[in-house]
């Protein structure tokens, strides 16, 4: 989905306390939309603004912490934006 090696996306579920997915019995990894949305917004940050893990860390921190607010919507904008790409790849893996 993301073009990224599952290796990193491990890596990043051990940087990134908040992204905990459930695992099976056999040990694969079930991802819930809220854990998508949240490996997006750090693919968003680290693959396309270029920000380093710990920047990551504080910008997701802090967007939490945050009101909304003009800047906010416009984020939430390109996340929604980025979304809709990655659910057009998922139902094109479908059919």
């Amino acid at each position: 989905m993301f073009e990224v090696n599952a290796s990193l996306i491990r890596f990043w579920e051990k940087e990134f306390p908040m992204v905990k997915p459930k695992k099976n019995k056999k040990g694969n990894r079930l991802f819930t939309p809220k854990e998508i949305m949240k490996i997006d917004l750090i693919f968003h940050l680290v693959k396309e603004n270029g920000y380093t893990l710990e920047g990551a860390k504080k910008a997701m921190r802090k967007g939490s912490s945050e009101k909304a607010s003009p800047t906010t919507s416009v984020n939430n904008s390109a996340i929604i934006d980025r979304l809709e790409t990655v659910k057009r790849k998922l139902n094109a893996l479908k059919v």
